[in-house]
């Protein structure tokens, strides 16, 4: 079965015009993913091409345009380059011979600043090879010889190897042991309720990813799953002769379901667990707080990963407004954006996430770093829903 592109890891490729980096993502999928020629500026959009990498796993590579593009449409390249930094897992910068300089050093002052491990690549060694000097200064500046891998894309039969045993060095945890979305809140075996409405955000003749992927981790944990819309809740608890371990529920149905299930029963939200999964749960409901320092005229910014058609009552776009105006009481002014690309957040007064289900960790932790620097509070949709029914003490019990 195909991996989801969310949960895999993203190995961004960066580095300067005609330094080989196409070379080198062509040379690892043993595919002509990207168009290689010796005119500087060839590639012009970031080139993706999901594969397994063994013993890796599955992953999804990320080929940029040359970040000293000089060409008229360079600034709109670059621009793109940087944002994907935003979701790369683990870096890939490459050179040649002639080593690095500002701009490289730029890239790797971005990549600490977010966290996130890098591999230097000196390519064209069939060429020249690179000289003492300039290798000792990329030596100084990485201080680890692991992480500079000198090579051919053109002659190095071992350049597949190599890279694969550079990037194993650098794996993230999330990926050496990856995390549970439920499966280890509860017990293995226990009893677990999910509450899924069938409404118009539902797909038709599918339920959502969360949904989906939350099912399948309690499978894995070897618990006993019931899936029930939120009119069947009240039998579901009838009929069991042990109550749950736990009820989750679609966000939307939070106050219905609360009302429902006795508190001595543990009560979440499926958004409330991709805030862990994805994101920063203590930085979420922490942002959630600022909801009660909201006044006239504040700004409201609502992220969502992926773009889709928003329906008559969009969650994002109608729920979560009309819910903040009610909460607050404030004239609020509320702007949607969708997408990749992460807006100028400036002059707002609080982000609201979505649930992340389309996009990976690192690009959510890097909206949280990047709002945390300018000090505006962030907070996902789960969450901002419960905060705003008065339920969200509940719904983070069973974290405790």
């Amino acid at each position: 079965m195909k991996s989801l592109k969310s949960m895999r890891l993203h190995i961004g490729i960066f580095g300067k015009t005609n330094v080989g980096k196409s070379s080198l993502l062509n040379r690892i999928t043993s595919q002509n993913i990207s168009i290689v020629s010796e005119i500087a500026g060839t590639t012009t959009d970031v080139v993706e091409k999901s594969m397994e990498l063994l013993p890796i796993g599955p992953v999804t590579f990320l080929d940029t345009a040359g970040i000293d593009d000089s060409t008229i449409l360079g600034e709109k390249r670059l621009q793109k380059t940087i944002s994907t930094i935003n979701r790369t897992d683990i870096a890939v910068i490459v050179c040649d011979y002639n080593g690095i300089d500002e701009y490289e050093k730029k890239l790797i002052e971005k990549f600490c600043e977010l966290k996130i491990p890098y591999l230097i690549v000196i390519n064209k060694n069939d060429k020249k090879i690179i000289d003492k000097k300039k290798y000792k200064e990329i030596l100084e500046i990485v201080n680890d010889e692991k992480r500079i891998l000198k090579t051919s894309t053109k002659t190095d039969d071992r350049i597949v190897y190599k890279f694969k045993e550079s990037i194993l060095g650098l794996l993230p945890e999330e990926f050496v042991n990856p995390p549970k979305i439920a499966g280890d809140l509860i017990p293995q075996g226990s009893t677990v309720i999910l509450v899924i409405p069938i409404d118009k955000e539902a797909p038709k003749g599918r339920i959502i990813l969360p949904q989906v992927q939350t099912l399948r981790d309690l499978l894995d944990s070897n618990c006993l799953s019931y899936v029930v819309k939120e009119n069947e809740l009240k039998s579901a608890l009838e009929n069991l002769k042990t109550p749950p371990a736990l009820v989750i529920t679609d966000s939307q149905a939070f106050k219905q379901v609360a009302e429902i299930v006795p508190e001595n029963i543990s009560l979440t939200s499926f958004s409330i667990l991709f805030a862990r999964l994805k994101g920063d749960l203590e930085a979420f409901t922490k942002g959630a707080k600022a909801i009660d320092d909201l006044k006239d005229g504040d700004k409201v910014l609502i992220l969502e990963s992926c773009t889709h058609h928003a329906i008559e009552d969009d969650i994002g776009r109608v729920k979560i407004p009309n819910l903040l105006k009610k909460k607050t009481g404030k004239n609020l002014i509320i702007e949607n954006y969708a997408g990749h690309d992460f807006p100028d957040i400036s002059g707002y007064s609080l982000i609201i996430h979505c649930g992340a289900c389309m996009t990976n960790r690192r690009e959510i932790l890097s909206r949280i770093l990047i709002a945390n620097e300018k000090n505006i509070p962030i907070t996902n949709y789960g969450i901002t829903i419960s905060y705003c029914l008065g339920i969200l003490p509940r719904a983070l019990k069973i974290f405790n």
